[in-house]
């Protein structure tokens, strides 16, 4: 088998499976947490640790949050099965860079990993990203290739696949939807929260300290509140439904 067959077909493997990446996490965080040497760690670096975590998973929604409230129907977002493209995205936040949505994952987690205050299980996590998701992001470029020919060729010649350039933005040809980002990314949201819940507790029980502030608890039952308000209202009424969107 050639290469870019092998390629592909690891991909779209990958691509059935890119929702566990998060459990790969989760995992390595267990081994990190208990080698690190928290005692060494300043009470100002644990602080700024914790700053930069949160800004960066917060960056990473925010982007997830407008290039799933602008996206049209019919595109790959949660599903599973196989890659789906109607149309070719190609303004608003993909006249930037070639896949917002895996940039967005990307930030979310490393600032999950950041809360570990290991500067190694940073660097690991974002190598792992790197092998991991640059299959998955070859299968979506040669489906697309397929698909839309010319179109998507003289598209992603002029736009980065990872890192922005903003300078080539264009607005986005469909209107911001908040209706859409609430009923598809809130269970993300809450498994975010969570799994910053769950490096806390660990660190914290090494530490032997208390396994969780109580700010966080806060936090965990407000967003758990929310999740469960709008998983009630998305499953039994038409709310947060809207014509045209996934």
């Amino acid at each position: 088998m050639a290469l870019v067959q092998t390629f592909e077909k690891q991909g779209n493997f990958l691509f059935k499976y890119r929702g566990q990446f998060p459990v790969i996490l989760f995992l390595l965080a267990i081994p990190f947490i208990d080698i690190t040497d928290y005692a060494s760690i300043s009470e100002v670096n644990e602080r700024y640790y914790t700053i930069i975590s949160v800004f960066l998973s917060f960056v990473g929604f925010l982007i997830r949050f407008y290039t799933i409230g602008t996206t049209s129907h019919g595109t790959s977002g949660r599903n599973t099965k196989q890659q789906v493209a109607e149309v070719l995205n190609s303004t608003g936040i993909y006249a930037t860079l070639r896949h917002p949505l895996y940039l967005g994952n990307y930030l979310i987690w490393i600032g999950i990993a950041t809360y570990v205050f290991n500067p190694l299980f940073i660097l690991i996590i974002s190598l792992i990203f790197w092998l991991y998701y640059e299959r998955i992001m070859f299968a979506e470029e040669r489906f697309l290739e397929k698909k839309f020919g010319d179109e998507y060729l003289d598209w992603s010649n002029k736009i980065p696949a990872f890192i922005p350039n903003f300078s080539n933005y264009k607005t986005s040809s469909i209107p911001f939807s908040i209706k859409t980002v609430l009923r598809r990314e809130y269970s993300g949201v809450l498994a975010t929260v969570i799994g910053f819940c769950f490096v806390e507790v660990l660190r914290n029980y090494v530490i032997g300290e208390e396994l969780i502030s109580n700010s966080l608890i806060c936090v965990l039952i407000a967003t758990l509140a929310v999740c469960l308000l709008l998983r009630t209202l998305k499953r039994n009424t038409q709310i947060l439904h809207e014509k045209d969107r996934d």
